[in-house]
């Protein structure tokens, strides 16, 4: 066998991998007990019109308070977690919107949300940078991001080990990465961290364990 097909042939596995089996292990693993305490300490500050970026299986739809909510839409560049999502949509009794797309190109207009969310999707987005500028652009100028990210931990033992880990990682988990900074990032483009907290989940490997989350407005 040639290269050319050797490589052909990696990524056609690779391709129905993150067709077929990515959808279904995301919602297990972003979706354990822990991790859904923390989206509920979060999700319900959304308020007004509202854009979740990589709203994924629909995680976070039933945390909506629809007394403060006026509408939810949602991105995700998954058919799979999409199905996922429109179908949680169905039950959580609020006017979600949810697209094909990615954050690095949002179908919005200029100053269009209130609230921006991002749970657990800064890790896999393509370019960071390029998706929190589009955050930026779609946020009116009073609104908010709140943010729950999984990212590189502070501590050097841990740290080293999510470098080891990263590289098969992203290849099993849809391009997931370990040791992306979190805040900041959000700092670093353009954002004003307001309130915020890190900790590692309790009963998770520490390598994918460290998360901050909080609330930040534009800078």
């Amino acid at each position: 066998m040639g290269v050319f097909n050797q490589f052909n042939q990696a990524d056609f596995k690779q391709n129905l991998w993150d067709k077929h089996v990515v959808p279904r292990i995301i919602p297990i693993a972003c979706g354990q007990g822990q991790i859904m305490k923390r989206r509920a300490l979060i999700v319900p500050h959304a308020q007004g019109k509202v854009l979740e970026l990589g709203v994924g299986g629909g995680l976070n739809l039933s945390f909506y308070d629809a007394s403060r909510v006026t509408s939810v839409s949602g991105v995700d560049p998954s058919p799979g977690l999409l199905n996922r999502a429109r179908d949680a949509a169905k039950t959580a009794g609020i006017d979600f919107d949810i697209k094909a797309g990615i954050a690095e190109n949002l179908p919005f207009p200029d100053n269009h949300f209130d609230t921006v969310v991002v749970t657990f999707t800064l890790c896999s987005v393509q370019d960071v940078k390029a998706t929190l500028s589009e955050a930026r652009r779609v946020l009116k100028p009073t609104g908010k991001l709140l943010f729950l990210e999984h990212g590189k931990s502070p501590d050097s033992s841990v740290s080293k080990w999510q470098n080891r880990i990263e590289p098969i990682w992203k290849t099993l988990a849809g391009g997931c990465h370990l040791t992306r900074p979190v805040m900041g990032s959000l700092v670093d483009n353009g954002y004003k961290i307001v309130e915020e907290k890190c900790e590692y989940v309790p009963k998770a490997p520490k390598f994918a364990a460290w998360v901050e989350y909080g609330h930040a407005v534009l800078a």
